[in-house]
């Protein structure tokens, strides 16, 4: 899919409206956010690719849309996939950050222990410790 794109050197027009205006090569997808409110981004180009897609769905048996609709169904799964890539990326990186906050709780807690041990010994036992360090 990516290979046909860039022999076909696809561009994305981004939405009126929004900055940046323009085309977009498949690379720039990747920089673009999943929504955003006045900048481009992925929902927003995705949903002008399906109203293409909707408006081409027409049949003419004389007029061969085909090609153009075809052009524009690979520039749909484009986005798309470039959608669920990021959206996965996301995902892991929110899971990430989510085991790293439990690790640091568990390490908290850890201390905590440690500390009321030593809290719950003699002053001569922690004097004695304090002596081997």
């Amino acid at each position: 899919m990516y290979d046909k794109a860039t022999r076909l050197k696809l561009r994305f027009d981004s939405p009126p409206g929004l900055v940046p205006q323009g085309q977009l090569s498949v690379e720039d997808l990747w920089d673009l956010p999943l929504t955003s409110v006045k900048r481009v981004n992925l929902d927003d180009i995705a949903v002008l690719l399906n109203k293409e897609l909707k408006a081409t769905d027409s049949v003419s048996f004389v007029n061969n849309t085909s090609r153009a609709n075809e052009v524009t169904k690979l520039k749909f799964d484009i986005v798309l996939d470039v959608i669920r890539v990021k959206k996965e990326e996301n995902e892991a990186e929110q899971a990430k950050r989510t085991n790293a906050e439990k690790k640091q709780k568990i390490l908290a807690l850890i201390d905590q222990k440690r500390d009321g041990e030593l809290a719950s010994k003699s002053v001569e036992e922690l004097l004695a410790l304090a002596k081997d360090l």
